[in-house]
């Protein structure tokens, strides 16, 4: 598991309205311990879209990576992180000019 330190947020646009829900990116920066698989030793992050729909949530194309880098590191989201993941950016959801946060 992993502690979320800030985060970004931001509501992507449809233009033509093809996309049914609301959909927004988060960015959220991350810290592990150091006996995770996923420590590196560098900061992590983990890109995500969140979509809100008139009656459910889910993630989608979901990618850790290292900031410094930008390097995608080939890891999935365990079931009970995307359940705090979930929680945490229906909690976080920006203002139309976006939002950006320390936790």
């Amino acid at each position: 598991m992993f502690t979320i330190k800030e985060y970004t947020a931001e509501q992507l646009q449809d233009p033509f309205g093809l996309l049914l829900g609301e959909r927004y990116e988060f960015h959220l920066y991350i810290e592990v311990e150091e006996d995770d698989e996923l420590y590196t030793g560098n900061d992590l992050a983990l890109r995500l879209v969140y979509i809100k729909g008139e009656d459910n949530t889910s993630i989608a194309q979901t990618h850790f990576y290292e900031v410094s880098t930008n390097k995608v590191l080939d890891f999935d989201l365990e079931e009970e992180e995307e359940e705090a993941v979930k929680e945490f950016c229906g909690k976080h959801l920006p203002s139309e000019e976006g939002t950006n946060n320390e936790e």
